[in-house]
């Protein structure tokens, strides 16, 4: 799930706090004939009598990715330049490693194994 923003939340929790008071102040009559109604449960979404909006869906994910991306930590120009060093360094870590052994392998199948 994406990270909320703080407006988000505080709006979520003021929502939260008005649909807790709304719901107090409702008189609770139940009779013993009334059977408690329970949350539906989520299902797939409900069918648009076979209509579908072409192009809509694509705007709707363009609009949420585009939120999701203000969203984002960026790192900054320090933090990129490190994490750019750290990735070099251990590119040339490694690629001396596989030379390093490819040169041993080789020296061993040639004497070994071809005899020469």
């Amino acid at each position: 799930m994406a990270r909320q923003t703080r407006s988000e939340r505080r709006a979520r929790r003021a929502a939260q706090a008005e649909s807790r008071t709304a719901n107090e102040r409702a008189p609770r009559q139940q009779t013993q004939s009334q059977t408690p109604v329970r949350a539906a449960t989520p299902g797939p979404a409900p069918a648009t009598d076979g209509h579908h909006v072409p192009g809509r869906s694509g705007k709707r994910f363009v609009g949420e990715s585009w939120a999701e991306l203000k969203k984002v930590d960026w790192p900054g120009q320090q933090q990129l330049i490190q994490g750019t060093v750290v990735v070099l360094v251990a590119c040339v870590i490694t690629g001396v490693y596989l030379f390093l052994a490819d040169e041993v392998f080789r020296r061993l199948v040639q004497r070994v194994l071809l005899g020469g």
